[in-house]
């Protein structure tokens, strides 16, 4: 086994709905970009892998001939909202493994506005599994994603006596993130009032400012080996110390927090720290899976930075963001950026590598050596990953 290194990194600022241009288009730029971020001829690359949901067969080969035709294989991975993480899972395998040297990973997305859905009509929906469950617990219905991420966080509210104050919190701390972040779509504050007196979207708490926007983009990671690096001089990579995918197990299907990610983040976060004999103690900088406010709120206890209903001290605390434990998403996150879905893991993973080459201008952690990252997608899986220099 080899130890795998991200080359290069490249993404294009997301957009909303309408202002993209072609996923093609999209995802040649942001290959381009990483391409050149790792100072490589791409010549040298010699498989990809391509994460999206909404596209056709061979929207992945679509995407990179625009970059460049070199003959190679190309897969396709489509893996619900951890489709980017996902690519990168199998780049890292790849080179891992000492079958290749030097591969890419990407995602795009072309979104629709509004709430996510299928596109099939004349088949059964992956999330209907859920969505049976919401029933038989007795969760008011509405859209399938607000429907689960809202009832998981009326669980924690019910479990822990939270408030919802706490995810109108965390949606503040994001935006200000963002602010200096010119890749975010979202840049302006937001106050505590303007989070909680917004329209519900779910319940009698859950506001619009609790969740995240779709929008447009595409994102790229160059994926090398050490020795690979060093015969082409490539002095700016950073390490992928360890990296778990985990599935859902029966005790998904016990409650609601659950159905959405608990139990297999957990088992994933704790793989990943064993793997490295790293801690969450350790880690400096976080980007998380916070497709809504809530669940960035319940992956702070499933990545083991506090105890469970500790969440609520750890915000009041301040240590999420800048001067404290952990800046969590200092990219604002999918709250700020928006979730083109096959782009979100591998836009998180350049922000990574930015914060740790030290490039990651004016929202820069200072001294941050360790990264964690954490992607999930129902009912694909949850990837959790770590980065060091």
């Amino acid at each position: 086994m080899t130890s795998a290194i991200v080359a290069g990194v490249g993404m294009n600022k997301f957009v909303k709905p309408g202002q993209h241009q072609p996923y093609r288009v999209m995802g040649a730029d942001a290959i381009k970009a990483a391409v050149k971020d790792a100072g490589i001829d791409p010549k040298l690359i010699q498989q990809a892998y391509a994460g999206y949901i909404y596209g056709d067969t061979g929207s992945g080969q679509h995407a990179m001939y625009e970059a460049f035709q070199t003959g190679i294989p190309v897969f396709n991975v489509n893996n619900a909202c951890c489709s980017g993480s996902t690519a990168l899972y199998l780049a890292r395998q790849a080179v891992e493994s000492g079958q290749q040297q030097c591969v890419m990973a990407f995602g795009f997305e072309e979104m629709q506005p509004g709430a996510l859905s299928s596109p099939w009509t004349d088949r059964e929906f992956v999330g209907d599994r859920i969505s049976h469950k919401m029933d038989e617990w007795g969760y008011p219905n509405s859209y399938f994603a607000p429907r689960w991420f809202g009832a998981a966080g009326q669980q924690y509210m019910e479990t822990f006596d939270a408030s919802p104050e706490l995810f109108g919190k965390v949606a503040v701390k994001s935006r200000t993130h963002a602010m200096a972040n010119p890749n975010a779509v979202f840049r302006s504050p937001l106050t505590l009032d303007e989070v909680m007196s917004a329209p519900k979207i779910y319940g009698d708490y859950m506001t619009r400012f609790m969740a995240c926007p779709p929008t447009c983009g595409a994102a790229a990671a160059i994926i090398v080996s050490e020795a690979f690096a060093r015969k082409h001089g490539i002095s700016k990579g950073v390490s992928i110390l360890a990296q778990t995918m985990a599935t859902d197990t029966e005790q998904s299907w016990s409650d609601a927090m659950n159905a959405t990610g608990k139990e297999m983040v957990r088992r994933a976060a704790k793989q990943t720290y064993e793997q490295t004999g790293l801690g969450p103690e350790d880690v400096d900088v976080i980007e998380l899976h916070d497709c809504f406010t809530p669940n960035e709120v319940l992956s702070y206890e499933n990545l083991g930075l506090c105890d469970d209903g500790g969440a609520t001290q750890l915000v009041e605390d301040g240590n999420n963001t800048y001067g404290g434990k952990w800046v969590v998403n200092p990219s604002g996150g999918l709250m700020s950026k928006g979730h083109p879905i096959g782009a979100t893991g591998l836009a998180q993973c350049a922000e990574l590598v930015w914060q740790l080459r030290g490039d990651a201008g004016q929202r820069q952690v200072p001294g941050a050596r360790v990264a964690l990252q954490h992607n999930i997608g129902l009912v694909a899986g949850a990837v959790v990953t770590l980065y060091g220099i």
